[in-house]
């Protein structure tokens, strides 16, 4: 497998623990996580399995704090359509969900890491199951409260729709072009939103 190892002038300007996580990160989203060794993760970072076992325990945890950081990489690009509309819900709503059917349509992306990982990881008691579980519960009480606060009818259906329809785009990108599928989601995801409005915006 190609590695995507940092420039060697760039790899001493950045801590170990660092370098492994990105590698781990560009690797696991690229091949998928059971594809990838920690023998790859680690000639990848520019350091060796001794190393990257001084930071983390396991494979396990590489992996659970891999999607650590993607949960937060999401909570920051959320926060972000708070600070360009604010006081003005529906458009952080709409906003969002923009930015996700552009995803969709990106033929560099392979849907959401969480997601992928959730399929890859069936074991209940892996430790990367509940930072999964708990993004994904909270990424849809994110919405619900978008929706509420916009003033939309039925709030939680609502926001279940919009979240089993970006989902459902995520996956069907990966085998129909993305590009059609991400108009699709943003051209649908816009009539959800209508058919919830209370005649008030």
């Amino acid at each position: 497998m190609p590695s995507p190892a940092l420039k060697p002038s760039k790899r001493s300007e950045i801590p170990p623990r660092q370098r492994i996580l990105a590698a781990a990160a560009e690797l696991f989203y690229r091949y998928g996580i059971r594809a990838v060794g920690v023998d790859a993760v680690a000639d990848a970072a520019g350091t060796n399995k001794m190393t990257l076992y001084r930071h983390f325990e396991s494979k396990d945890e590489l992996v659970a704090e891999y999607l650590r950081n993607m949960a937060a990489a999401a909570d920051a690009h959320c926060a972000e359509f708070e600070a360009r509309y604010p006081n003005d819900p529906r458009a952080q709503l709409v906003g969002w969900l923009s930015e996700m059917a552009s995803d969709v349509a990106s033929t560099d992306e392979r849907g959401c890491p969480l997601a992928n990982a959730a399929v890859e990881l069936p074991d209940k008691k892996h430790p990367a199951r509940c930072v999964i579980e708990e993004f994904k519960l909270a990424q849809r009480k994110r919405l619900a409260a978008l929706c509420r606060a916009a003033g939309l009818r039925d709030p939680d259906l609502l926001a279940d729709e919009l979240y089993l329809l970006l989902e459902g785009a995520r996956v069907s990108a990966q085998s129909i072009d993305g590009k059609e599928i991400g108009a699709r989601f943003r051209k649908m995801s816009e009539l959800l939103i209508a058919s919830h409005c209370t005649g008030k915006h």
